[in-house]
């Protein structure tokens, strides 16, 4: 992949994941990735985010910042959301709110090898 096709591919990743679209996630992500250094696996990265959207039924990723060049994509992610009962350990409860995301993404053959992700969580917690 050249660091002008990945944004297109990068965007059309989001794109399965806010239309939950579970079947075409593989065209994206290969059968091996690790997220933050383990690895899990296509399988466990799809059951991953069903959980997400099991737990925050209105989560939608809204790609504020995208860098990409020809090593990966470096994102920043925005959320506006309603976890329904404990997310990253708070006690959100069904309250409305905001945070990003810092993530990054190897890639190999097109699809995502490598995720590491950190989440601001004292953001969450500022709004609780």
């Amino acid at each position: 992949m050249t660091e002008q096709e990945l944004p297109g591919l990068y965007r059309g990743y989001i794109a399965c994941l806010n239309e939950q679209d579970w079947p075409n996630l593989g065209a994206f992500v290969d059968d091996d990735v690790r997220h933050n250094g383990r690895r899990i696996g296509l399988s466990g990265y799809r059951e991953m985010l069903e959980t997400d959207f099991s737990e925050i039924p209105d989560l939608r990723f809204e790609i504020q910042l995208l860098i990409a060049d020809a090593q990966g994509v470096a994102s920043r992610l925005g959320f506006h959301c309603t976890p329904k009962g404990r997310f990253l350990g708070l006690p959100v409860n069904g309250k409305k709110v905001r945070f990003s995301e810092n993530v990054f993404y190897a890639f190999k053959n097109g699809k995502i090898t490598e995720v590491w992700s950190i989440i601001d969580k004292l953001a969450i917690e500022a709004q609780l």
